[in-house]
């Protein structure tokens, strides 16, 4: 009796421990998928996190394969680095800065220069010292937004090696002023007499062809700048940039000279009706210039003497670009011939228009001069 009361007490302490233990472990089984289930929901959550960002066209890379690199670090720092999804609706475009205008006085401006022209010059040197100047002889300041668009005009024939050294101070030149500019190269073709003022008019007429200019300096290709803050732009009036050149001992030769180098903005030009195209030969066109700017109510300006001076490529008297017997008269009579000899009767006719890497070249004929009046 004894002993099968034993027997069944020792049964049920063993089914009391088994039940312990199935409770135990169903505790446990409880807890261990609610565990795991939490993180399986992070895991995927992520992942539809990483697929929503690369479809808008971010990617993100974790680099597991680094030392002491794991999956648990990996999901403790994705949320640092995922994106923040926001609705596309309230997306903010980034904000572009305008470009500041060009200060008055550039502020890298070096003043006085030393100007030589012993040096061999090269186009290729040329070319290789202006990589910011773009197909044209073009050039638009990167970081501020220029008042003006400049056209320089040069009237040109056979003057080659001073084109070259001309560029290779004047790019530069023009670089430190901040200018928005184009060159242009104005080839007069054939034998005939030279006629500067003309082969002016053709520049002027082209570059309005080629881009929206609204001032033009006009320029000999043999004087250079001996100052870069003689600014090349245009003023309220005309400006007479050539005041002080060596060849005169650095003066102004006489009051009314307006020669060398010149600016006048569109308004400006047209009012005189540009320049006169009967002018053959050299001498007189300048003056008949002045006269036009004096007679329509404007008046030349021009900088300090110390600032307008400049030098002149040493060379002898062009062929066929002798003196022009007839200026002087010409000159007393520019109030009568300016409003019927000008821009608005300028004839031409272009054989070649090409750009080159730092001017634009148009090479041209301008006609003849007519026979000269017999003297009896």
């Amino acid at each position: 009796m004894t002993r099968l009361m034993l027997g069944r007490t020792l049964e049920r302490i063993c089914k009391a421990v088994l039940l312990l233990c199935l409770v135990h472990f169903v505790i446990m089984m409880i807890l261990y998928f609610d565990v795991y289930s939490q993180r399986f929901d992070q895991i995927f959550s992520r992942f539809n996190n990483g697929r929503n960002a690369s479809r808008s066209g971010h990617h993100y890379y974790y680099n597991l394969s680094r030392p002491n690199a794991t999956y648990a670090s990996y999901l403790a720092t994705a949320d640092q680095l995922l994106p923040t999804v926001r609705p596309e609706g309230n997306h903010t475009p980034p904000t572009i800065k305008p470009i500041p205008p060009c200060p008055e006085i550039p502020p890298g401006l070096v003043g006085r220069l030393l100007i030589e022209f012993a040096s061999q010059m090269t186009m290729e040197r040329v070319q290789k010292e202006n990589p910011n100047v773009t197909e044209g002889g073009k050039y638009t300041p990167p970081d501020c937004r220029a008042k003006q668009k400049v056209a320089i005009i040069i009237p040109f024939r056979h003057r080659d090696n001073h084109l070259k050294y001309w560029l290779h101070y004047l790019h530069p030149i023009l670089r430190r002023q901040k200018i928005d500019y184009g060159i242009y190269i104005i080839t007069q073709l054939g034998e005939e007499t030279f006629n500067r003022a003309k082969l002016l008019n053709v520049g002027y007429t082209e570059a309005l062809k080629d881009a929206e200019y609204d001032c033009f300096i006009f320029s000999d290709v043999d004087l250079i700048p001996m100052d870069d803050r003689n600014l090349y732009h245009c003023y309220d009036q005309p400006r007479h940039f050539a005041i002080a050149m060596d060849k005169f001992g650095f003066r102004l030769p006489y009051a009314g000279y307006f020669g060398g180098v010149s600016g006048l903005s569109k308004k400006q030009f047209l009012k005189i009706n540009g320049f006169p195209n009967e002018y053959w030969g050299w001498g007189g066109e300048d003056d008949d210039i002045y006269n036009r700017i004096t007679l329509n109510g404007m008046k030349v300006v021009r900088p300090d003497v110390r600032i307008g001076r400049y030098r002149m490529i040493k060379h002898e008297r062009d062929k066929h670009n002798e003196p022009n017997p007839q200026r002087f008269n010409k000159i007393q009579n520019t109030k009568n011939t300016m409003k019927r000899d000008g821009i608005s009767t300028l004839t031409y006719r272009v054989l070649q228009f090409k750009k080159y890497p730092l001017y634009t070249n148009i090479s041209v004929e301008i006609g003849k001069p007519p026979p000269r009046p017999f003297r009896g």
